[in-house]
């Protein structure tokens, strides 16, 4: 079986040799038009000058049509050249992931983050280094804001967990098709934009433009136009009876211009993206998929005989009809026909019939780009493990649990809380890994609620709320020192727990704002609190004296701890989780090495 990387090095290369071929194909397109246009000129001057009229002519009319053809061609293969670069490109993303040298992707889904997030800012979900920065490939607006949900609300039960992880085991095998859908999402720039003006826009319909008298108008009056038009020509009537109707078409338009100016810059506002969304559509109808919550998700996108994509490509078209208004000839047509009329009426017959399903067809776009990132860490790492959930009292179990954003340095270890034993108390010198290993828990434990593998070779957990206090500020603007703003974020955790949730708690030397007596006296009535309502979860601390709470709760809360050593006068970490309470520390031998000098016989009789 072929690994990731192989498999990412070897599409980025034929795509690297795909755009080259491309550009060879637009010079010699480029060339070749050139080429034809001096030949044309030559051929059609060399047969006047013999008197050749009508050969003459018949070569620079067969030269316009060549020229229009190679133009096309050119455009065509400008499309499919910038296509592969974006296949380039993602293989690209995906080698620098796998490679763990992501931390320069762009898009560090900053927009999503919410202050008062139970744990988001705590276990890096949005941000630079972050879970969202490290495994986003959705594109559009939706698709982002899809998956930064996924990575930030709780699932409803375990079934819920267990389609996803369906969908995302089999999205996760089709990596051609996932890069094609990931390509033509970024094909425009402007997907990345909030829809809803559009969702907006597409369902408030305005029938008086399309009612039967202004029908009947738009038909009627061109009719009679042109036929004065003819009869003009033909001799029959004076010009200025196919003058005033000209004006008076002329003053219609006019009067009605901004209306229409302004529906029309609205609908070609989105041009671009409608032709992506168009293309991504195609790509999921047309494809046959298997499990459960895909098919569910196709399903939504049929809307009566025409299949999505086929509705949206017609918006596209008369998108792109608007667009050509801009141009001389357009301006005498739409005074002869009222084109605007007829194009606006196109327009709102589409909004009356497809309009309302715009904003249901991007949902589904945006569900596939979510669960085609978290496929992403599915098929990258075949050694993680799908977790297993289950709709139970508050449990963790995992063995070999590792953090999945470290590589180098990751060091896995088994872990285990609930079914009685509620807490776990982390106890360790600094450095030793306590906050690591906080992070590590919480972070897989968002990873399987989203569906997603694990960075484990056993995961098993029930449905719980994760809160966290760990990362706690300032903030200046609100006049909050950062042991209130810490009391505030235990203040949810409580909260949430008298409020009956299952609630799995991540505390990190909690209390650190304050004296050691005072935070020594909380830390340990915290504790037997949250033990006491139920509450399962770990508490890392510098505390030692809290270790006697593993006797005094009978088993309910265990004492875990870190250690270092020392070789050749060097302190170093194994980041071992061990049972019992930490007998080691190093406060002093880290000060000594920042320059602070110790009197030791001084400290010694003291």
């Amino acid at each position: 079986m072929k690994m990731p990387l192989d498999k990412y090095e070897k599409r980025r290369d034929y795509y690297s040799k795909m755009c080259n071929k491309r550009s060879k194909q637009m010079n010699i397109i480029s060339n070749t038009r050139l080429a034809s246009f001096l030949i044309a000129i030559i051929g059609a001057v060399a047969f006047y000058l013999m008197k050749q009229f009508i050969i003459s002519g018949a070569v620079l009319i067969g030269f316009m049509f060549l020229f229009i053809y190679l133009i096309m061609l050119h455009e065509k293969l400008i499309m499919s050249k910038n296509y592969y670069v974006k296949l380039e490109e993602i293989n690209g993303a995906s080698i620098k992931r796998i490679k763990h040298d992501w931390k320069d992707f762009t898009d560090k889904g900053n927009e999503f983050y919410e202050k008062d997030h139970p744990y988001s800012s705590d276990l890096d979900i949005f941000g630079k280094g972050s879970l969202f920065q490290w495994i986003n490939t959705a594109q559009t607006y939706l698709g982002r804001q899809r998956f930064s949900r996924s990575l930030t609300t709780e699932p409803k039960n375990a079934q819920e967990i267990n389609i996803k992880q369906e969908a995302i085991e089999e999205l996760s095998g089709k990596l051609a098709w996932r890069q094609r859908f990931s390509a033509e999402s970024l094909m425009s720039e402007g997907a990345a934009q909030d829809p809803e003006f559009l969702f907006q826009w597409a369902q408030n319909t305005n029938e008086s433009f399309c009612s039967k008298k202004v029908t009947v108008c738009i038909i009627v009056l061109p009719i009679i136009t042109v036929a004065l038009i003819v009869l003009y020509s033909l001799g029959f009537i004076p010009f200025y009876a196919p003058l005033a109707a000209l004006a008076f078409q002329a003053i219609i338009l006019k009067v009605y211009s901004t209306k229409v100016q302004e529906t029309f810059n609205t609908a070609t506002r989105y041009k671009g993206n409608i032709k992506v969304f168009d293309k991504m559509l195609r790509l999921i109808e047309l494809r046959k998929f298997d499990s459960k919550l895909l098919m569910q998700l196709k399903t939504q996108l049929a809307n009566g005989d025409k299949p999505a994509y086929s509705q949206v490509n017609q918006f596209y078209k008369i998108i792109d009809a608007i667009s050509s208004r801009a141009n001389m000839a357009y301006f005498i047509f739409n005074i002869v026909t009222l084109w605007d009329f007829h194009t606006l009426c196109m327009l709102e017959d589409w909004k009356k019939n497809s309009g309302k399903n715009m904003r249901k067809w991007l949902e589904v776009i945006g569900e596939f780009e979510m669960l085609s990132s978290l496929a992403v860490i599915h098929h990258d790492n075949p050694d993680w493990v799908i977790p297993v959930i289950a709709d139970d009292k508050p449990m963790l179990s995992s063995k070999k649990l590792g953090h999945p954003l470290l590589l180098q340095t990751r060091v896995c270890n088994d872990f285990q809380v609930g079914d009685s034993k509620n807490i776990l108390l982390i106890t360790g010198s600094n450095m030793s890994g306590k906050s690591t290993l906080l992070r590590t828990v919480g972070v897989n434990l968002v990873l399987a609620y989203a569906g997603a593998p694990v960075c484990a070779t056993e995961f098993n957990c029930s449905i719980m709320d994760i809160y966290s206090c760990m990362r706690v500020n300032d903030n200046l603007e609100d006049n909050i020192s950062s042991f209130y703003a810490e009391i505030l974020r235990i203040k949810l955790i409580i909260d949430a727990v008298r409020n009956g949730k299952q609630v799995f708690f991540l505390l990190d030397e909690i209390f650190k704002g304050t004296n050691s007596v005072d935070r020594h006296t909380g830390a340990r009535v915290l504790i037997n609190m949250l033990n006491k309502q139920g509450a399962t979860g770990i508490v890392s601390t510098h505390d030692l004296e809290l270790g006697d709470m593993e006797k005094e709760s009978k088993g309910r809360i265990l004492n875990y701890h870190f250690r270092e050593y020392y070789a050749n006068n060097e302190l170093s970490f194994d980041y071992k989780l061990r049972k019992g309470i930490s007998t080691t520390k190093n406060a002093v031998y880290l000060m000594k090495m920042a320059g602070i000098e110790f009197d030791e016989k001084a400290e010694g009789n003291k």
